[in-house]
Order: structure tokens, then C-alpha cells, then sequence
């Protein structure tokens, strides 16, 4: 049998849920240990207690008075970027050498883009997940800098508004700030732009992301396998994460000027059209975007946990 590390989830809504029952389907190295609430009525709570979870309605004070919280290594927090300040402090203070997963803008520790930076933060005490359209587009960015000089990035990301909660609508700000930073800092691009358009379509349209970069001037052929080689990298942990067309290219041979860029600049534009369409492991398949910040959370939270397990046995 595996070893395996326990987990809480702090958060009790349609994130931390949907993160519980992939960890209870397919963690190897990762196992439930509590689900964490404020809401005593929510489904998650409920759903938890039916599974044979432990769980509590009182928060991180609730948590720590919890059994099983001597046992737990790991802790994924899905709740939103103030709160994630005062659990990671509680936490810290209860329990020094927890790790912590965080799934808010928060960005106490280091942006993790799994198939990019991933195995660059394994012993980190704090990794940030940074936000469901970085984890879809950085890797793009990424893909496109490991072949040209990417001067500018600007990533769409296009939600069902029925899949964003109250955490991603109290968050607005934060995504763009903290996804634009991320953009720099991991997709290697100097100057990053981001945007979120909540789509009230009905019935919900699936998650949909477009990612332009400007870069030097550089071998299209090679950029698009660059590309192709990080979706690929992607699917490994997020199945329903595809190109929805080519990739598209423009020679811009007349100087532009951007906002927040000091020279007009001339080069490659590149176009990148994603999709991202939910395992359906709790949410609806059009909750994408929910999705792929589970399961970057989930990748990352494995590795932590194999380098973790591997020296406990040295």
C-alpha cells in the first residue's frame, strides 16, 4: 500500500468539495483528513460526514480541535485572500512545519504553476496556486518565452458566472493583480495583463481563455510545438484542458506602443484559444475553471507529499 499524507481543506464550498472527492478518488500520496467550514448547512459538511470525513463548521479554531489534526501534514485553504492571512498565521502558530496549499489570490509563498515552476517550490511552507485563468494561460506564456522574448502578455479569461462563487466575485481585483504578476514572474513575459469576464450565458458556457503574447520576431513552426508540448504537459493532470483552434500568428512590423511598456514595440504576436471543461467530479462540466485550480492544488500537493514521505523513510 502507498504511504500517505493527511490533508485538510479549509473550505467547505464548491472548491474545497470538489478538491475532497478528488483527493478521496485519486490520491496516491494524499489523504483526507478533515474538511473545514463556517457554514454547518453547507452540502460540503454534510457530504464530508457522509463519507466518513472529519469535519467542523468552526473554522481553523474548529480544525485544530479536531482529532486529526495531530495527524495532518498538509492543508489546502479554499476560502478567499483575507481569510487565508489569519489561517495561515493560526496554522503556523498551532502547528509549525505545516504546509500550506492555497487556492486564493492571497500570495503569501511563491506562485506555483505545476508543469512550469512546479518542482521549484516542494518544500516551500506556503505555495500560491495563483488563479484558475493563471493555471489555464501561464503555461501558454511559458510555452511561447522558452522560444522568443516575450515583451507583453495579456490573458482573457472568460467563467460561467453560475461557477464563480462568492470567493472568485470577492476577489476580482486580486485575480487580475495577482495573475498579472504571475504572468511576469513565471510565464516570462515583462510586462502581464489580465482580465476576467464572468458570462451569464445560459445554458453556462465552459471555461474559455485567450492568451496573446508580442515577442521578438521568432520560428512560428517551433512556437506552435512549444505549445503543443505544454498542453499536452497540462492534460497530464487536467483532462478536459485543449486548443480550441491553431495557434494564430501576426508579423506586427510597425512599432506599437502598450500601456505599461516604455518603447513602441515591433514582432511576433501570437494567439493562443484554450478551453477547459470540468471532470464533473463534484461540479458541473462547465465549471472548468474551478477544476483546474483543484487539480494544479492536487499536483502540487502530491509531489510536496512524495518528497515529503521520501524523506521521512531516508
Amino acid at each position: 500500500m502507498t504511504a500517505k499524507l493527511k490533508a485538510a481543506i479549509i473550505g467547505s464550498g464548491n472548491i474545497g468539495t470538489d478538491l475532497m472527492m478528488k483527493i478521496l478518488r485519486h490520491g496516491q500520496h494524499v489523504e483526507m483528513g478533515a474538511l473545514v467550514g463556517i457554514d454547518a448547512a453547507s452540502d460540503g459538511l454534510a457530504r464530508a460526514q457522509r463519507l466518513g470525513v472529519a469535519a467542523t463548521h468552526e473554522g481553523v479554531e474548529g480544525l485544530a480541535r479536531l482529532p486529526a489534526f495531530r495527524d495532518i501534514d498538509l492543508v489546502f485553504d479554499a476560502t478567499s485572500a483575507g481569510a487565508h492571512v489569519g489561517n495561515d498565521a493560526f496554522l503556523r502558530e498551532k502547528k509549525p512545519g505545516i504546509r500550506l496549499i492555497d487556492l486564493t489570490p492571497a500570495a503569501i509563498g511563491p506562485y506555483c504553476i505545476p508543469v512550469v515552476n512546479g518542482e521549484a517550490h516542494l518544500d516551500a511552507a506556503n505555495v500560491n496556486m495563483v488563479t484558475c485563468g493563471g493555471q489555464a494561460t501561464i503555461p501558454m506564456v511559458a510555452a511561447v518565452s522558452a522560444v522568443a522574448r516575450v515583451h507583453y502578455a495579456e490573458i482573457v479569461a472568460s467563467i460561467a458566472s453560475k461557477s464563480a462563487g462568492p470567493g472568485t466575485r470577492a476577489n476580482i481585483d486580486e485575480f487580475t493583480e495577482t495573475t498579472a504578476k504571475a504572468i511576469e514572474q513565471i510565464g516570462g513575459a515583462a510586462k502581464g495583463k489580465a482580465i476576467i469576464v464572468l458570462n451569464p450565458a445560459e445554458p453556462p458556457l465552459i471555461m474559455r481563455d485567450t492568451v496573446y503574447t508580442l515577442s521578438d520576431f521568432a520560428d512560428e513552426a517551433a512556437i506552435a510545438a512549444s505549445v503543443a508540448a505544454m498542453v499536452e504537459a497540462v492534460q497530464t493532470y487536467v483532462l478536459g484542458y485543449r486548443l480550441k483552434q491553431a495557434v494564430q500568428f501576426d508579423r506586427i512590423e510597425k512599432p506599437i506602443r502598450i500601456p505599461g511598456v516604455a518603447d513602441a514595440i515591433t514582432g511576433l504576436k501570437t494567439s493562443i484559444f484554450l478551453e477547459v471543461e470540468g471532470a464533473a467530479h463534484y461540479l458541473p462540466a462547465y465549471a472548468g475553471n474551478l477544476d483546474i485550480m483543484t487539480s494544479a492544488a492536487l499536483r502540487t500537493a502530491e509531489r510536496m507529499a512524495e518528497r515529503m514521505l521520501l524523506a521521512k523513510a531516508a
